[in-house]
This record gives C-alpha cells, sequence and structure tokens, in this order.
C-alpha cells in the first residue's frame, strides 16, 4: 500500500502539504482531484522520485514498478510502433544483453545465458509485444499507416500520445496519469477508459474530465486545505459527500457560535457578581478551551452567462450539396476535399453535437460554417443578422502573448469605453491590474477563459465550440456547462467531455466516411458504435483468430444487436419527452425570475404609497401572470415527468 505520513511540502514559499495523511491500498484506481496550484502534480513527484518531503514520508514497496507519462516529446527517427515498445525498458534491457551475448558465441558460458535470456523474454512477451504495442497505438487514435512513421514527423500532441501509449505497455505496479485526455478525442477517451478499468495495478489519475473519472475511480483523494482528504466512490460520489460535510460542518459552527454568544453573555452580565463568579469563571474556562471551527472551504466559485443575441434570422444557414475540405495550395494540386454532399440547415435555438472519430473531418465542418474554410463546392446561405461566436480547437494559441487581456478585447470592441471593458474582464477573473498585464505567464486555463470572454462580449446568435475544455479546470468547465445550458441562441458544438455534451445538447450529427449524417441515439450508444467498429475487439485479431470466431460468439453479437435496436426505439420515444422536459425548465426559470424581481419590489414599502398607484397595479396583474404560467407549466412538467417514467419503466 501507499502510505503518507505526517507530509509537509514546500515548494519556494507556498507550502502545499503540512503533516498530510492518507493511505492507498494495492489495486484501487484513484482520481486525484483539488484546485489549480494545490500540489496534485507535485505529489506524483513525490511518488516517482523526482521530490523529496520536506517532513514526514512516502512509503509503499521498494519492488513496485512506477509508469508514467514522460513530459518530454523528442523528434526522433525510429518508427512509432518502435518507440513505444522502449517504454518496457525490462524487455529492452533483455534483447540488449542478449544481443551482447550473441556477439561473442564462442564463449560456453555464453550460450547458457543466451537459452536463459530467450526464456526471460519469452516470459516479458517479446512474440507479442508488437501486437500489443500495435493496439494501443490504433486505441489512441493512430492509423495502421502511421505506426511505421518516424515519431519527428508527429505534432506535439501526438507525441504525447506516443509518450502516453509507452506508459501503458510498461508492466507496472503504481501507474501515473496527469491529464491524460488531454491530447485524445472522445474515441480515444472511451477506449483509454475501457483499458484502465482493466489495468490490474494501482492507478493514480488527475483529470478534470469528471465522466472519465466516473467510469474509472473507486477513490477520490481531495488535497484541501493543504490536507489529504480520502472519499470512496467515484467523483459523483465525492461531490455528494463533499456538499453533505460543508452543510454538516456549517450546522456545527452556527451551533458552536451559538453556545459562544450564550457563554459571553452570562460572563459579561454576572462576571462582576461575588453570587455569580464561580459559575462566570467555569464559562470563562470553556469559552477558551472551545475550539475555533474552521469550516471546510469550498472552491472559489467562477461564473458567467452569454447574453443575450440581439437578433436571431431563421434559418441561421442552409447548405445544399456542400464539398467542405481545403482549397488547392496551387495549379497542379486538386483541392483536398473532406466531406461530400453536405446537406445541412440550422434552425434557430437548436443545439447540436458532432460526433465522429479522430481526423472525420469534424474541424473541417466547424470552419466552414465559421468561414475560415470557403466551400469547394454548392451553395452555402446564410440569415441576415448571422453573428458567429468561433471557439477553434486551437484557439489559446492564437492570443498574443505580448499582449494584454484588456488589449484583446480592445481589439474587438474599440468603441467601447475601457472602464466597461475592464468590469467585464473583473467577471471573467481578470481584475485589477491582471486585465493590464501580458498574459504570457498565464496558465493554458486562464487563456482559454480569456478567449471565452473575447466571444461572450460579442454577443453571438451562433456558437461554434471546437473543443472548447482542453484547458479548462473542473471548476471552469462547470461554468461553461452551465453558461451554454442557459444560452438562447443556437450552438454547435465538438468536444471529448461528455458531461458537457449531455448537458447542453439537444441531439447528435456524426461525421464519418466523408459524409454528416444524423445519429439517433445518445452518447452510450455512440459508445457502442465505437466498440463494434473501430475500436472493436474483433478488429484487433489477427486474422488466424478472426477467422476462429465461434457460435458463442456470433450469439453474442446478435444479442448486442438486439439490445442496440431496444435502446434505439426507448430512445425515439423518449428523447421528444426529454426535450421538452428541458424546455419547460428553461422557461420555468425565466419566469420564475421575473416573479422573483416583482416579488422584491412588493417587499418595499415604499411600493404601496400614493404616488405609486399606477405601478402597484401594474405589479400586481404581472404578479398574478407569471403565477399562472408557473403553475401550468409545472402542471405540464408533472404530467411529462409521468410520461418519462412510463417509457423508461
Amino acid at each position: 500500500m501507499i502510505r503518507f505520513q505526517q507530509v509537509s511540502l514546500m515548494r519556494g514559499v507556498k507550502s502545499l502539504l503540512e503533516q498530510a495523511d492518507a493511505t492507498l491500498n494495492p489495486g484501487e484506481k484513484i482520481g486525484l482531484v483539488g484546485p489549480n496550484g494545490t500540489g496534485k502534480t507535485s505529489l506524483f513527484s513525490l511518488l516517482n522520485g523526482e521530490l523529496h518531503p520536506d517532513q514526514g514520508k512516502v512509503d509503499f514497496p521498494a519492488s513496485w514498478r512506477i509508469s508514467y507519462v514522460k513530459q518530454e516529446i523528442p523528434a526522433l527517427e525510429k518508427t512509432a510502433l518502435d518507440y513505444v515498445i522502449d517504454g518496457d525498458t525490462h524487455l529492452r534491457e533483455l534483447e540488449s544483453r542478449l544481443k551482447q551475448l550473441q556477439a561473442g558465441q564462442d564463449n560456453t558460458d555464453n550460450g547458457l545465458q543466451i537459452a536463459e535470456l530467450h526464456a526471460r523474454l519469452e516470459e516479458a512477451g517479446v512474440y507479442t509485444v508488437r501486437s500489443r504495442a500495435g493496439q494501443l497505438l490504433l486505441g489512441l487514435g493512430f492509423s495502421q499507416e502511421e505506426l511505421q512513421r518516424p515519431v519527428s514527423t508527429f505534432s506535439g500532441g501526438w507525441r504525447m500520445r506516443l509518450n502516453l501509449a509507452q506508459a501503458l505497455i510498461a508492466p507496472s505496479d503504481l501507474m501515473l496519469l496527469d491529464e491524460p485526455t488531454n491530447h485524445l478525442d472522445l474515441d480515444a477517451i472511451l477506449w483509454l477508459e475501457d483499458w484502465l478499468k482493466r489495468y490490474t495495478g494501482t492507478l493514480i489519475i488527475i483529470s478534470h474530465d469528471r465522466d472519465f473519472l466516473d467510469g474509472i475511480v473507486n477513490v477520490i483523494l481531495h488535497i484541501d486545505d493543504r490536507k489529504l482528504r480520502r472519499y470512496s466512490g467515484n467523483y459523483s460520489a465525492f461531490e455528494r459527500q463533499r456538499a453533505e460535510q460543508l452543510v454538516l460542518m456549517q450546522s456545527t459552527i452556527e451551533k458552536q457560535a451559538r453556545r459562544r454568544a450564550h457563554l459571553e453573555s452570562f460572563i459579561r452580565r454576572f462576571k462582576a457578581k461575588a453570587s455569580k463568579a464561580r459559575q462566570a469563571q467555569s464559562r470563562i474556562k470553556a469559552l477558551e478551551k472551545m475550539e475555533e471551527l474552521a469550516p471546510l472551504r469550498a472552491a472559489a466559485e467562477f461564473s458567467f452567462e452569454f447574453r443575450e443575441p440581439e437578433s436571431s434570422p431563421n434559418p441561421l444557414l442552409v447548405m445544399e450539396d456542400i464539398e467542405a475540405g481545403y482549397p488547392a495550395p496551387d495549379e497542379k494540386t486538386p483541392p483536398a476535399t473532406i466531406l461530400s454532399r453536405i446537406g445541412f440547415s440550422l434552425q434557430t435555438g437548436e443545439r447540436i453535437g458532432l460526433l465522429g472519430v479522430n481526423g472525420a473531418g469534424k474541424s473541417t465542418f466547424i470552419k466552414t460554417i465559421a468561414g475560415e474554410l470557403p466551400p469547394l463546392a454548392g451553395r452555402f446561405t446564410t440569415g441576415k443578422g448571422l453573428n458567429i461566436g468561433y471557439f477553434a480547437q486551437h484557439q489559446v494559441e492564437m492570443l498574443r502573448n505580448e499582449e494584454t487581456p484588456l488589449w484583446h478585447l480592445m481589439r474587438i470592441a474599440p468603441d467601447a469605453r475601457e472602464q466597461d471593458l475592464r468590469n467585464f474582464l473583473g467577471g471573467f477573473l481578470f481584475p485589477g491590474t491582471m486585465a493590464t498585464s501580458p498574459i504570457a505567464p498565464l496558465s493554458g486555463g486562464e487563456k482559454a477563459r480569456l478567449a471565452l470572454a473575447m466571444i461572450v462580449w460579442q454577443r453571438p446568435n451562433l456558437l461554434l465550440l471546437d473543443e472548447p475544455t482542453n484547458h479548462l479546470d473542473l471548476d471552469t468547465r462547470e461554468a461553461l456547462t452551465d453558461a451554454l445550458a442557459q444560452f438562447e441562441g443556437t450552438l454547435v458544438l465538438v468536444s471529448h467531455d461528455r458531461h458537457l455534451l449531455r448537458a447542453t445538447t439537444d441531439r447528435f450529427l456524426i461525421v464519418s466516411d466523408g459524409t454528416l449524417q444524423p445519429f439517433d441515439g445518445d452518447l452510450d450508444d455512440y459508445r457502442n458504435w465505437l466498440f463494434q467498429t473501430r475500436l472493436g475487439k474483433e478488429a484487433e485479431l489477427p486474422a488466424s483468430s478472426a477467422a476462429s470466431t465461434t457460435n458463442g460468439e456470433t450469439s453474442r453479437r446478435e444479442q448486442r444487436r438486439i439490445e442496440a435496436e431496444e435502446r434505439q426505439r426507448l430512445f425515439s420515444l423518449k428523447k421528444p419527452v426529454e426535450d421538452r422536459i428541458k424546455r419547460i425548465e428553461r422557461e420555468m426559470e425565466k419566469f420564475q425570475e421575473k416573479k422573483s424581481a416583482i416579488d422584491s419590489q412588493m417587499a418595499n414599502p415604499e411600493i404601496y404609497a400614493a404616488e405609486n398607484k399606477e405601478k402597484l397595479k401594474t405589479l400586481l396583474v404581472d404578479q398574478a401572470y407569471y403565477a399562472k404560467e408557473l403553475g401550468l407549466l409545472e402542471e405540464e412538467w408533472l404530467q411529462k415527468q409521468e410520461e418519462l417514467e412510463k417509457i423508461t419503466g
């Protein structure tokens, strides 16, 4: 097991851990969470020996093999497949020793050692290692042809996938994964989640993807106020337990405050009276012994909202027989067509999630709508007054590091008052001098928050978001999810964050085989589709094994088909009811806000003065109207919930 015993850790002048204790058991899958800057990555450095505690100790078996993702990105000429196999250092060491011994075969002792090494190599999986490495790379989104490409030909994000594959192939007792989904698409995340569920060692993950954590971990280790707090269950269970603790602690603090006030009152009243002096002294001692309770501190909440669009044409845009792709760079080179025969119209208020494996063309489609790529053929019509807010997949890299947040906002709002821009930036956590300082030192998450602020300022009626959560922590992701759920415009979203997709979109389109088609299903159906096609286990088997498929396997496939059809049937029944429930809830929220505003005015005694008689009449009429509408909406909401319960059984 891993034991943290009274561990204290400083980085510079900042204290990250103070006398922290925790125990992690072998085979547990642990999610390490906490606000940015609390020391999650430093704790990994303690475990892999890169850092040592200032006080206390970290214990785990010395024989444990540790696997983690390297951060350096080498530009090597060896193939991707060989680079991944290098992650199994034990196997590579055995191969190197065998090569050395074979160079001097005339020695009799060498023959015995060579035989022994062959046996050890077989135990280490030398005959299956290339197949295993290939399966890892295919699962992480590489094509069969890319397995033989030199590492130097891949971009930084793809080299990080190679490093992740290296960590996965290495035999290990403890695996440390720091944001492993950062450079992955949804299909690769689903594959990795499935792989990690079957990992038999102890696993510790840092991740801002709550669905990813929910699907894998059974323990949460929370860095809170420089302590380590252990919670059983996945991330959702942790959130529930954490909320219960905060409520309980607040109740305890309020009880203590009442008791303290009672003691202080008694002391003030009777301290000078001789007959009560002894009782007063005993209460003074009780007050001195009373421990000052510090509440469990919740992370500072960040929230924002998209401003209501000024106008919204309907339809927003229409695509007829569009060919989408990249124009020819010169006369000799033909254009690169990615998607063909796109027939698509976008109506006001639609909320669409785009699905599809890596490289299928999701970003190409988004760029074409945004005007970043001109259509190669077909007719593309946009509505008058269309105002697009576009967050590109690499939006953060497009910001100018030498400029300030205020400069970036002034560039898109040259006529706005500087104070208005400063106030707006303050709402996105860029207060004071932070708004006028260069953004170079900011984290990726802070830069992503600035990019979102720039989009919000423009009051778009169509949001095109291509992987907006890549650099965001859990709190900011939750703020984005809430803001998008309340956004009154139209949304097209590409994201590997399943929680964001579920909470903000009403339907899905799939980009596959060069086409854009409706996807009649939810994310669970998409997962099943992936594993039955590109990520399917049958596709990973050699031809000889695939040929030996048994009748039992055929039967299982038939059973899966029947189950998928049943899910599709339920989905077609549930979808319109769920969509109506969401719309009712949004309407109820708007009416409740307006009614609450009227109630607040009615609570003001001045409204009942003679000079406000007409205003009072108007408020009473409006109050009755909103109360009636709320009642009707609540009644319909209950009816729809009953319908949904009947469908789901």
